[in-house]
């Protein structure tokens, strides 16, 4: 090994040559950061350098990405809450609607009638009472007929040949029951479901 051999002291620099450099040292770094690093990351040129450099356009570029990336996140964020709150809403409504629905019509019932099948379902209600009713059919078409009878008494209050669903109201002409008698005519079964509400004691399969 070769010893080296130490500097004289003549040979160091001095403090005030460190203190030079050190200062040279920070403002070239200033100006570094002022002509270079501010342009070319967030587009800010105080000295006109950058721009003339096109270092200005690359970081109005890059700071313009950045805000359209923080618009989209929060166009995102509040596109999923809003979402949200219509799904809810929306499953407020719905559930409304059925728990309305399902209060609505007092009685229902659900039969499948084979080609050829009849059904028969009465209402019994007194004279001058009304009731409602929705008539569903699924599947194919039936004939009907709506009539009333008791005491002696009958009535047809309508008829109805290939229907595929009926609805309105009976008001009683007499006390006694009142409804309809199904038959399928059609070649495939049908599903029919009727629901009632309004004024009568009691509904049931006449059959």
């Amino acid at each position: 090994m070769f010893n080296a051999q130490k500097p004289s002291l003549d040979e160091l620099p001095s403090s005030a040559q460190l203190i030079r450099s050190t200062i040279i040292a920070g403002v070239s770094a200033v100006a570094i950061l002022v002509t270079v690093v501010l342009p070319a990351e967030y587009g800010i040129d105080p000295t006109r350098i950058g721009g003339v450099l096109g270092l200005t356009e690359m970081g109005e570029l890059k700071t313009q990405l950045a805000e359209e990336a923080e618009a989209d996140r929060q166009m995102d964020q509040a596109a999923g809450e809003q979402s949200s709150l219509l799904n809810d809403v929306f499953g407020l409504f719905v559930g409304a609607a059925h728990a309305q629905d399902a209060e609505t019509w007092r009685d229902e019932t659900t039969f499948t009638l084979e080609p050829g099948d009849t059904a028969e379902w009465k209402l019994v209600m007194e004279e001058g009472q009304t009731a409602q009713y929705r008539m569903l059919v699924d599947g194919g078409r039936v004939n009907f007929d709506l009539h009333g009878h008791g005491g002696g008494e009958s009535v047809t209050y309508e008829k109805g040949r290939g229907s595929a669903g009926d609805e309105g109201e009976i008001v009683a002409e007499f006390d006694g029951e009142h409804g309809w008698f199904w038959r399928n005519r059609d070649d495939a079964a049908s599903t029919v479901t009727i629901q009632v509400r309004g004024e009568y004691a009691e509904f049931k399969d006449a059959s």
